[in-house]
C-alpha cells in the first residue's frame, strides 16, 4: 500500500513537497536532494507525518 508523505527541508524548516512511498519495501526514511524555492537552491528534504 503506498502512502503520502511530506519531505521537509532541513535548511528552512518548510514543507515543500509531497510524495508517495510504499511503506512495506521501503522502510527507512527517505532523503531526497530537491530544490528549495524558499532558499533558492538544492538542499537536502527528509521525510516527516503528513
Amino acid at each position: 500500500m503506498r502512502d503520502i508523505i511530506l519531505l521537509q527541508c532541513k535548511e528552512c524548516k518548510n514543507r515543500n513537497y509531497s510524495t508517495r512511498k510504499n511503506k512495506k519495501n521501503t522502510t527507512e526514511k527517505l532523503n531526497l536532494k530537491k530544490y528549495c524555492k524558499f532558499d533558492k537552491r538544492h538542499t537536502e528534504h527528509k521525510e516527516v507525518k503528513a
